[in-house]
Order: structure tokens, then C-alpha cells, then sequence
């Protein structure tokens, strides 16, 4: 299987490969001219071939375009700063399990010294991103958003349907919102879903409060309480089985649809 790398655009059928990915593909890999990668910009998708490897730029002559099929769920991760290898390998997982963005949050019960540090790390997690999608065969990165306050952010949010993780009792199952909605969404534009995980410690009354007044139903994930990256793989990981299987069908029968309509 060939390796997918992320380049800025596609211009004249030409392509260039910047920054430490370039590096990798030079120095660690190797890489010689002649030979051939799939090339992204986010949008389409190319097999292309090395022309010329350089030092700090790679250049790519564009052979023939790619299926690029576009994702039945765009979901966004509002996700509160924990300790810092947790929440680097949440970026990686939620990244593999389709997140389309992801927004740390400076969330009451996150540590005070993790959010003052956090301000510095957006670089490496702007890697760890594209490091997965890479890995992971993403048509696009996910979007890293700046870090907020869940009030800000949950406000700003403009999905479909909005999720919060809660340990409260009583708290409906996760399941039992995803179903009804997965029969009541539309045909067309991919489903934007919005989930918000807690720190260790959970919401405060206050978050869980401004989460409901901007529209987010407090769901459950079952009887055990997860660790903030758990809840991150098992929340999207429900999200991708109720709508990306759907959604993939949708756009199918969608196809179908056109393709008879141009016969008739």
C-alpha cells in the first residue's frame, strides 16, 4: 500500500512536499525520483511521482486523480486538556476514528499548570494530527482549533447533533439519541455531529448547565466511568457505526439515483 502525504495544492500538475513531512520522505525514507505516493490536498486525491528530492522541498509531477470519497460524518471533538501523553494519544485515535476537528478545552476541572502549558504544544499536535491522517489515510487533516472555554466553545458550535459525555445517573444512553437521529437525517451533505469529553473529575454543574443552554443533550456511555481518552475512542468510534455505514449508503443510493435519471 502506498504512503499518503498532505501537500498544500495542486497547481499545474505539480506538487510540492514542505516542512518535517518532506524530511521524513527524503532523509528517513529515502525517497528517489520515479517514485510514486498519493498525494492530498484536503480535497482530491492524486498518485503522483518524485521528480526531484531536496533538502527542505520534495517535488511531485501529478499522474493520474484518486477516488476520494467524502466523509458521511464531519464531527467535531470539544475535548478538555488533560495530562499531555493522554491527550496526545487521544489526538492520534480521534484522528483514525474520523474527528474532523478538534478543539481543546480549558475546561474547570482541567489541571491549571496543563492549561498554561498547552499554549505551546499546538505545534506538536498540529503534527501528531497530520502524522495520523497520514497513517491512517485520511483525505484531509483534522482541524486543531485554538484552545476555549466550554462556554465559548460550546456557544460557537454549529452541528446538527450535539453530544456531552456525563457520569451524572439517570443520564440517557448515548445509544438512544444516535438511533432516532440516524433515521431522521436528510440525504445529502455529510451529518455534522459535535461531542463534548470532560477532564478527570467530570463537568462542573456550571459546564453542564451552559452545554444544555447551547443546545447539547448529556448522554452516557454506559455504567463504567472511562478515562478522558477512552470516552474520546468509544464516543467516536458509536459516532462513525451510526452514521458513516449509513452515510456511505446514502451516498450510494444518492449515485444510483443520479445514474438513472441520466439514463431516462
Amino acid at each position: 500500500m502506498r504512503r499518503r502525504f498532505f501537500v498544500e495544492r495542486f497547481e499545474n500538475g505539480k506538487a510540492l512536499l514542505r516542512g518535517d513531512a518532506a524530511h521524513h520522505l527524503g532523509r528517513v525514507l529515502r525517497a528517489e525520483p520515479g517514485q510514486r505516493y498519493e498525494l492530498s490536498d484536503g480535497v482530491s486525491l492524486w498518485l503522483a511521482q518524485t521528480e526531484r528530492v531536496g533538502r527542505e522541498t520534495i517535488e511531485f509531477t501529478l499522474l493520474d486523480p484518486l477516488p476520494a470519497l467524502a466523509p458521511s460524518v464531519r464531527t467535531s471533538l470539544l475535548l478538555a486538556i488533560v495530562k499531555f501523553d493522554r491527550f496526545e494519544w487521544a489526538l492520534e485515535k480521534a484522528t483514525e476514528l474520523g474527528a474532523d476537528e478538534v478543539v481543546p478545552l480549558a475546561a474547570e476541572r482541567s489541571e491549571k499548570g496543563l492549561i498554561a502549558a498547552s499554549t505551546k504544544r499546538a505545534a506538536r499536535w498540529e503534527r501528531i494530527l497530520i502524522e495520523s491522517a497520514q497513517q491512517s489515510r485520511r483525505l484531509r487533516v483534522p482541524a486543531l482549533g485554538g484552545i476555549a472555554r466550554p462556554e465559548e466553545s460550546f456557544h460557537a458550535t454549529r452541528a446538527l447533533l450535539r453530544l456531552m459525555l456525563s457520569e451524572r445517573p439517570g443520564v440517557q444512553p448515548m445509544r438512544e439519541v444516535l438511533e432516532p437521529a440516524v433515521g431522521s437525517i436528510p440525504r445529502g451533505d455529510p451529518v455534522r455531529v459535535a461531542v463534548a469529553i470532560g477532564p478527570e473529575g467530570g463537568w462542573t454543574d456550571a459546564e453542564l448547565g451552559a452545554g444544555a443552554a447551547a443546545g447539547f443533550t448529556e448522554v452516557t456511555l454506559g455504567d463504567n466511568i472511562l478515562r478522558t481518552e477512552t470516552a474520546v475512542c468509544a464516543g467516536l468510534a458509536a459516532i462513525q457505526y451510526a452514521f458513516g455505514a449509513c452515510g456511505h449508503a446514502r451516498q450510494a443510493a444518492a449515485s444510483q439515483t443520479e445514474s438513472k435519471a441520466e439514463t431516462q
